[in-house]
């Protein structure tokens, strides 16, 4: 038994899965200040001026988030939810090309539409919590360093912002960047690393647009502008981060991703998605993976937890009967007043069995497409439904039109129904693509879009979702066992970004800890709250189960409440 000296507090009798995929093992860990100091079989570490009795509750590291949008929730929620209630104790915000620095004085509402379109974040929130007090981007660290937050947060420096920095006008249009255009840029980017940014971001998605319809500054970017800004990285320090078209990641895409990968000898990190146009495409990309590494290139795909897939309700920023004639006549009007008007017998009548004459749009974006939609029980939001249960299978096996089944559920809840719709990741049906590039030792969890997609999606619980679904709650195929689903989360994300004193518990790392009843770990359905600045609304995903979260050894969940403890920091990449 140890006799050392009386530790700050230990955790005693835990099912601790340690995140380094070892397996689970009953254990003791003393904490002293922000470190874990020892970790011994149960029972076995002597006293302390605390100790808290797991009983046999799963202890895991912090979950290292590695992908969200909290550029400017950062500057005004110190508990950076959703993400601070689903156990999650560093996050890197500033991907995909968007965020807010550097910052030109006459562009902050250009900004501020940019981050709007691209992910959904109503601007009248954004208008009236950021504060601004920064122009370069070490200024805006600095700004972040001075504010308290449940957890640690890193940044990674956007194209966007740079490129509109840098060029002005000409490169918000996407025009082509001089050598003097991508010098100014590379220099900021090395001005950034020096400051603490975590690497550089860019998007290359048409999907990436912003409010003004304009795509992303650097979305076009030629191979003399990327390898100009790669130069900035060449010293291995920070990773090059990017949205690809989904579609054309390995044709269109890879060969600059190694010309990166081997300029920098750092990691290049690409988002992978399942498109529905290119259901098979994963395969290729795992195989370029593979070589990528054979041939020494850190190159890894950045993949999500569970179909990428939009929660469609009356409240939110798109919904099937927007594109209806007769719910359009009453858009406009107040939620309770337009409950009423689709209430109207030839109203919902028209909305059922008419079909816009709009050229077979409706048709076949919609009706043609219910078989790949799903009522969300008010309760329970299943992430792998089955084709028997969507709203079509329903409908007919129901004998009720499908259209009435949409109807009925959108309007329910008092007009806060929702209906689920993957567009990502669910060509199959299934999870079965998640689950095998969830295995690949090349791959990377994230993509939660923690703070972002705030009307369509709410993925920010997705370290929750990996426990519950993949570990325990699975049926539509095999399990992935806890060990490796805590290592995704904790130890890999961690070593992304060279975080090494964290991800993993072991004596002499950070004392980043979740302590959770694993038999009641749940979540609950998403809804809409009104809680952002101005009212803003967001879709908003809380947890149960997490009985202890821990930073830096605080502790700031207690029983899945916030305590009011703030020790997270903004951590300073190489600092």
């Amino acid at each position: 038994m140890s006799t050392a000296k009386s530790n700050d507090f230990v955790i005693r009798n835990a099912f601790l899965v340690d995140g380094s995929g070892a397996p689970g093992r009953a254990a003791d860990v003393a904490v002293d200040g922000d470190t874990i100091t020892a970790v011994e079989p149960a029972g076995t570490i002597g006293r302390s001026e605390r100790s808290v009795d797991a009983d046999g509750l799963l202890l895991t590291p912090g979950f290292v988030d590695v992908h969200t949008h909290y550029d400017a929730q950062a500057t005004w929620d110190p508990f950076v939810t959703p993400s601070g209630w689903h156990g999650v104790t560093t996050t890197i915000m500033g991907n995909c090309g968007v965020g807010f620095a550097p910052a030109a004085p006459d562009r902050h509402e250009w900004l501020i539409q940019l981050m709007e379109g691209v992910e959904d974040i109503p601007g009248s929130a954004l208008t009236e919590g950021l504060k601004w007090g920064w122009e370069s981007y070490p200024e805006y660290l600095d700004v972040l360093e001075q504010l308290p937050r449940v957890m640690d947060i890193g940044s990674l420096i956007g194209h966007g912002p740079l490129r509109a920095y840098v060029m002005g006008d000409r490169g918000a249009a996407n025009e082509t960047a001089t050598d003097d255009d991508i010098a100014g840029m590379a220099r900021l980017v090395a001005e950034a690393l020096r400051a603490g940014a975590f690497g550089f971001s860019t998007s290359r998605t048409p999907i990436h647009k912003a409010k003004d319809g304009e795509l992303v500054p650097g979305t076009n970017a030629d191979e003399r502008e990327l390898m100009g800004i790669a130069a900035a990285l060449a010293a291995g320090q920070g990773v090059f981060q990017f949205a690809p078209d989904h579609a054309h990641v390995p044709v269109d895409e890879w060969p600059w991703m190694r010309k990166v990968a081997a300029l920098t000898g750092g990691t290049v990190s690409v988002n992978l998605n399942q498109p529905n146009k290119a259901p098979d495409l994963w395969r290729d990309v795992l195989r370029l993976l593979d070589e990528a590494h054979n041939d020494g290139l850190d190159i890894v795909a950045q993949v999500a937890g569970r179909s990428i897939g939009i929660l469609y309700c009356l409240q939110g920023s798109i919904h099937p009967l927007m594109f209806h004639p007769a719910y359009q006549e009453v858009a406009a009007l107040p939620l309770p007043e337009r409950l009423v008007a689709l209430a109207e017998p030839e109203r919902r009548r028209r909305i059922i069995e008419d079909v816009p004459d709009d050229g077979g749009m409706f048709q076949s974006a919609i009706i043609n497409n219910l078989g790949n939609i799903w009522c969300v029980d008010d309760a329970n939001i299943d992430y792998e439904p089955a084709a028997e249960n969507s709203i079509a299978a329903h409908a007919a096996r129901t004998k009720v039109p499908a259209m009435q089944v949409l109807l009925d559920q959108l309007t329910s809840l008092d007009g806060n129904g929702m209906v689920y719709a993957p567009f990502f990741n669910y060509s199959y049906g299934d999870l079965s693509f998640t689950e095998a590039v969830t295995r690949h030792p090349h791959t990377r969890m994230g993509l939660s879009d923690g703070g972002a997609h705030c009307g369509a999606i709410c993925d920010g619980g997705m370290p929750t979702f990996m426990l519950t679904h993949w570990t325990r709650d699975r049926t539509r195929g095999p399990k992935l066992s806890l060990e490796h689903i805590v290592h995704r989360q904790t130890a890999q994300t961690a070593s992304l970004y060279k975080l090494g004193d964290r991800g993993v518990i072991s004596p002499g790392m950070r004392a980043d800890m979740n302590l959770i009843d694993y038999d009641r770990l749940s979540f609950e359905s998403p809804r809409m709250a009104y809680d952002l600045p101005a009212g803003g609304r967001r879709l908003v995903q809380k947890a149960s189960g997490y009985v202890g979260t821990w930073v830096a050894g605080v502790r700031t969940v207690d029983h899945d409440q916030f305590t009011g403890a703030t020790p997270g920091r903004l951590l300073r990449a190489g600092h």
